[in-house]
Formats: C-alpha cells, sequence, structure tokens
C-alpha cells in the first residue's frame, strides 16, 4: 500500500511514499532501495534510490539480512531507473554514452572532444512538465572526451507512464535536447593583417594566439601576414582557403567600422557571404563573420591581444565542429555574453 507500509530497516522504522515490497535479498538485483539501509551501528550502507548489485547482494548478505525492502512500480508506473535511461536516449545525439546514477539519475558523458549544442526552447519545454528535469552544459561548449554534458533527474522512486510518454513527445516531436558534435583533426588558418607591416601583427598577436588555440587542444595551421590593403587581403584569403582549413580567422590590428572597410571587401572579393556583423558580446562586439562555401571566417578586432576570454572563445567549438553558426544564433549570444 502506498504511503502506509511501513519497515524496519536495521532498526530504522521508515514510510515509504510509493508502493514496496519485501523480498529476499537474493532476488534484489537489479530493484531500487526505497530508503537508506544503515548498518546496526547507524552508518548508511545503502543510499535511497540505490539500485541493487550483486555486489550488493553479497554486502547485504554478510551483514546477516535476508530480507530487503525494494520499490514495487503500480500499473501505470515506469521505475526511476527505466524512466531516466528512455529520457537519456532520447534527449542526446551524436557523441554521447549514458551512464546510470544513483538516486533516479542517468549522466550522458562525450565519447570524444566535441562541441555541445543545446536547443534551449525544447530544454525549457521538456523541463516545464513533471516528473523529470534535464540540466546540461551551456549551448556552444567546447567538451574533451569523458565530459559530463547532462544529467536526466526523475521525481523519486517512479514516474507515471503518461507523463514519460508527454516527455518523449517534446523530443520526438521537435528534435534532441542536446547534440554532442564531433571536432576531429580541425585545421585553423590564420591571416594576419596591418595597414603597414602585416608582420607586425603577427609579432603582436601570434603568441596569444597560439595559447587561445591551445585551450582547445589545437594548435594553427598555415599563416600569413599580409598589408591590410582590398587586394593583399583577397589574394591571402584566397591563398589560405586553397589549402580547405576549418576555419579562417583573422587578427587585425585595425578595428572595421562595418563590413564595408577593407577586410569585409576583401572577404566578397574572395567569394565569401557575410553572415553577421557585430556581436552581443563583450570583449569582442566588433565580430565580422561570413563563409566561403562551408569555411567560416572570422574577423574579431581587439580579441587576439589579450588572451582573456571573448567572443572567438565562444564561437570557436561550433565552427570546428564543422557547425555553420547563424546570424540568429550570434544574436542569442547576449544572454551571458558580459564576459569581464
Amino acid at each position: 500500500m502506498r504511503g502506509t507500509d511501513r519497515s524496519r530497516c536495521f532498526s530504522r522504522e521508515v514510510i515509504y511514499p510509493v508502493r514496496v515490497r519485501n523480498i529476499s535479498v537474493m532476488e534484489s538485483t537489479g530493484r531500487t532501495l526505497p530508503s537508506a539501509i544503515l548498518r546496526a551501528d547507524g552508518k548508511k550502507l545503502l543510499a535511497k534510490g540505490h539500485v541493487i548489485s550483486e555486489e550488493d547482494v553479497r554486502t547485504l548478505e554478510s551483514e546477516g539480512l535476508n530480507e530487503v525492502w525494494v520499490t514495487e512500480p503500480e500499473e501505470g508506473e515506469v521505475g526511476e531507473k527505466d524512466a531516466v535511461l528512455q529520457a537519456a536516449g532520447k534527449i542526446g545525439r551524436g557523441a554521447i554514452e549514458v551512464r546510470l546514477a544513483t538516486g533516479g539519475k542517468a549522466n550522458l558523458f562525450t565519447t570524444e572532444r566535441c562541441c555541445v549544442l543545446v536547443n534551449e526552447e525544447v530544454l525549457k519545454q521538456f523541463n516545464s512538465r513533471p516528473s523529470m528535469v534535464v540540466a546540461t552544459s551551456r549551448n556552444f561548449t567546447w567538451a574533451g572526451s569523458g565530459t559530463k554534458v547532462a544529467v536526466v533527474k526523475s521525481a523519486p522512486f517512479v514516474v507515471a507512464k503518461t507523463d514519460l510518454e508527454a516527455l518523449l513527445s517534446v523530443v520526438e516531436e521537435r528534435g534532441p535536447i542536446l547534440q554532442a558534435l564531433p571536432i576531429r583533426n580541425p585545421a585553423v588558418a590564420i591571416l594576419y593583417t596591418d595597414p603597414v607591416n602585416g608582420e607586425r601583427a603577427r609579432q603582436l598577436f601570434e603568441n596569444v594566439m597560439r595559447e587561445r588555440l591551445n585551450r582547445f587542444g589545437i594548435s594553427a595551421g598555415e599563416t600569413l601576414a599580409s598589408v591590410e590593403e582590398e587586394g593583399a587581403v583577397t589574394a591571402g584569403f584566397q591563398h589560405l582557403l586553397r589549402a580547405k582549413p576549418t576555419a579562417v580567422l583573422i587578427a587585425s590590428t585595425t578595428a572595421p567600422a562595418g563590413p564595408d572597410d577593407v577586410i569585409g571587401r576583401a572577404m566578397v572579393r574572395a567569394g565569401c557571404e557575410i553572415e553577421s556583423f557585430l556581436a552581443p558580446v563583450e570583449p569582442g562586439s566588433l565580430l565580422l563573420l561570413g563563409y566561403k562555401d562551408q569555411v567560416p571566417i572570422v574577423c574579431a578586432p581587439g580579441c587576439f591581444r589579450p588572451a582573456r576570454r571573448n567572443v572567438v572563445d565562444l564561437l570557436l567549438p561550433p565552427l570546428l565542429a564543422g557547425y555553420r553558426v547563424s546570424a540568429w544564433e550570434v544574436g542569442g549570444l547576449g544572454h551571458g555574453g558580459l564576459l569581464v
């Protein structure tokens, strides 16, 4: 009976909020504990919500326990373990593995270096319903292999089957909450520019650029220095693009007033489509983002001399994963875009 069953677990009386059943310890593998089991001295042996393993069975028997209370879902209910595993298997895609945890939780870990994409609207819709919630890393997060990027948590012990079906339908209709896009062998080309001498820009920015890329476990590929003149910059783009880089970064000593300045004109002349100018991020508001076919070209004045976090650090993970960041998504960086 729900709410009225009573048990003594090593001299501790418990009232359970869920249907429970007393079974033989030998038959308890894979079942969930409705309350903590304590040793005779009062120390915790197994925690509430713990899923009993074969090793636990041996431990309980060694403590002299022959029977144990376990949860018993009723018709129309799903146990917390099965519920979170079903949800975790649906909410994430890509380089992810699911690992069951105690207390009605399932964790999502990356299986390789990747960028985490989060659909915040689907996340909000999922979390606004009863019975289960999901917490994730921030959108565009860079994650190394083996990083926990999300956790699914259910209500204690059981979830109504109708609630679970409603939650899963949200993901089936609107797509996954989280994607882990692998970052495999990225090649970053760099164009250093200055109105007088391109090598001056290289000397100013090269060390910080190296440090910034090292944060993501990568190093610069082909680099070039150019005087900041439309024809020379265009030729520089064309030379770097022939190497088929994952992305091109422009480290300029000047700050553009808009896409019609030298860098923007050279990008268009080299065949680029300008995606976005200005970003709601500080530092990095003068971002100029374009694409030559699928190769992103990023100019972010003032972001290559200081090593502090800026708009380049926010955009590099998705760009290195081959994800095409849109102007709409750049606009969405404003929430949390104040980095200083």
